[in-house]
């Protein structure tokens, strides 16, 4: 019996009513059912400070350790990025800059880009306005080919999101399921030829 696909998804946001949130946690739910061995990741869980260089010469924080584990373990990643003033998240820069920062004492992270080098990463975004996020998602796409992901050709941009959840956190659409779904089916291919 072959293993599952191992697939990250979490959203750039810690907000507790975030969209992206639901978005991340409605796309958990398809990608199991897909049969996707799925880590849903709550950055809010990472005590993760601000980057700073003379911070980090005092030792890089555990949870950044523990992120960098955890995404170098995961060869397929859905991102769901809020847009804060037609961009990316804070948050979600933040992290990244702190993954992808080398830890010169421990000879397995000396390689800034190990967490993201030939990840293969869905974009899904969430907005109360008509077009969902889109803006950070294109924003945030160089940033993941300069650490050397794959950015899946395929993305989606879940616009009107205050209409777009029942009571239960799940997508009430179904032409938005299909598209989150082809977001993740393509990861879920990619990843798996990739990494096979």
């Amino acid at each position: 019996m072959s293993t599952p696909p191992k697939l990250l998804i979490f959203a750039g946001s810690t907000r507790l009513a975030s969209f992206n949130r639901k978005l991340a946690h409605a796309a958990a739910d398809l990608a199991r059912n897909s049969g996707a061995d799925v880590t849903h990741l709550e950055l809010a869980d990472f005590d993760i400070p601000m980057y700073n260089a003379d911070l980090e010469a005092q030792g890089t924080p555990a949870d950044v350790m523990k992120l960098k584990q955890i995404l170098f373990e995961h060869p397929g990643w859905i991102i769901c990025s809020p847009e804060y003033n037609g961009s990316y998240t804070a948050l979600l820069k933040n992290t990244i800059d702190w993954v992808s920062s080398p830890v010169k004492a421990d000879p397995a992270w000396q390689d800034g880009n190990k967490p993201f080098s030939g990840k293969v990463v869905g974009m899904l975004s969430a907005s109360p306005g008509a077009l969902g996020g889109l803006r950070s998602q294109s924003h945030l796409v160089p940033l993941l080919l300069n650490a050397q992901c794959w950015v899946a050709p395929k993305a989606f941009a879940l616009g009107h999101a205050g209409d777009a959840f029942d009571a239960d956190g799940k997508l009430i659409n179904e032409a938005h399921r299909k598209n989150v779904q082809a977001v993740i089916d393509q990861v879920l291919f990619a990843s798996s030829r990739l990494h096979a």
